[in-house]
């Protein structure tokens, strides 16, 4: 591992940082179109995997859509992609978080500093302010919410009550990694935008230019390959040892429900006891082997509903536990027995 391979999780940018866009081109395309027609949907349900630029692309919408506020001028009607310069005074706003007409909705600390785990009621009923305030420019509001998934029930609820009577020039961006769970009052308020995985070059493009490595730094074909489309997901297992802790895991996911105790003994003592990096590829690599049985090919979700609430139960019983043992510094070989505990009981 390189020394910078070592510093991959502290320099990857935010999304609203990111100027340029890999892959997703139908989406664009899709979003300028709407835009230009002056018909645009007032809220737009992007959903897709975990870290394949769902919110690059809301952040680059964004960035259009308040630097050119008339849907019929001729920049708009002759741009091919929805890029805006970096060094244009609103996209520096943008990537400051500091633009009086975008909204973010996402988790935030607590009191105590440490990462909520949901977006709460409170931080959703700012829309109501920001949408019935004057906005700091005339023209467009925008608001993303990264991510849909995070609302807690009263939250969902308070951000249907504002799409079901969106103000006039507003426009809602939600980020989903799993839409069809998303309520399905909010969805049906929304136009459904699906973004595929990335290609395997354009994962190596994109994460050599958010970590700020080299196209062949050693280890990113191989972290990409075994990425299946995402950014974030290759930018993790870049990091120490986190391809073979991945494959130790994928391994102990595959025989479930039996598990072996010397093998969680072994996985537990791979994790160490300070290394985020380690945390996170686990944690990832759980988390994709849910995603996946919950929405198998053939599978009905009616006939499967048990088992799938089953799982959907179990996943956040573990992201709960895994956040915990991250901000409160834990140690990890409890987190994985009582990890693949709850599996095995769930896939019996």
């Amino acid at each position: 591992m390189s020394a910078r391979q070592a510093e991959v999780e502290t320099v990857v940018p935010h999304p609203r940082e990111t100027s340029v866009l890999f892959g997703h081109r139908d989406a664009e395309a899709a979003l300028l179109s709407a835009y230009r027609s002056r018909r645009i949907p007032h809220a737009w349900l992007l959903g897709g995997p975990q870290g394949i630029g769902k919110a690059t692309l809301a952040y680059r919408m964004a960035r259009f859509v308040l630097s050119h506020r008339d849907p019929l001028a001729a920049e708009v009607q002759d741009a091919e992609t929805l890029q805006v310069d970096r060094n244009e005074p609103i996209a520096r706003q943008v990537a400051a978080g500091a633009h009086g007409s975008l909204l973010t909705l996402e988790r935030t600390l607590n009191d105590k500093g440490v990462m909520r785990t949901v977006i709460t009621v409170d931080e959703t009923r700012e829309t109501i302010a920001f949408f019935g305030s004057t906005a700091a420019v005339e023209g467009w509001r925008v608001c993303i919410v990264d991510t849909v998934d995070e609302l807690n029930p009263n939250a969902a609820n308070a951000l249907l009550k504002i799409l079901e009577e969106p103000p006039q020039q507003s426009l809602f961006l939600l980020i989903s990694h799993a839409p069809r769970r998303v309520l399905a009052t909010i969805q049906s308020r929304c136009r459904k935008l699906s973004l595929r995985p990335l290609s395997q070059a354009d994962v190596i493009s994109a994460a050599a230019q958010a970590a700020g490595l080299a196209a062949d730094e050693p280890g990113l074909p191989e972290a990409a390959a075994a990425s299946e489309g995402s950014v974030a997901r290759a930018l993790t297992l870049l990091g120490g040892n986190s391809l073979k802790l991945q494959q130790r895991t994928a391994a102990l996911l595959a025989a479930l429900p039996s598990v072996d105790p010397r093998e969680l003994h072994a996985l537990g003592d791979a994790l160490g006891t300070s290394d985020r990096v380690a945390l996170a590829a686990f944690v990832d690599s759980i988390e994709h082997w849910v995603a996946e049985r919950m929405r198998a090919p053939g599978l009905d979700a009616n006939a499967n509903l048990p088992r799938l609430a089953r799982l959907a139960e179990v996943w956040e019983k573990i992201a709960r536990a895994a956040r915990d043992t991250q901000d409160y510094n834990l140690e990890r070989k409890p987190l994985v027995f009582s990890v693949f505990g709850m599996l095995a009981e769930a896939t019996r």
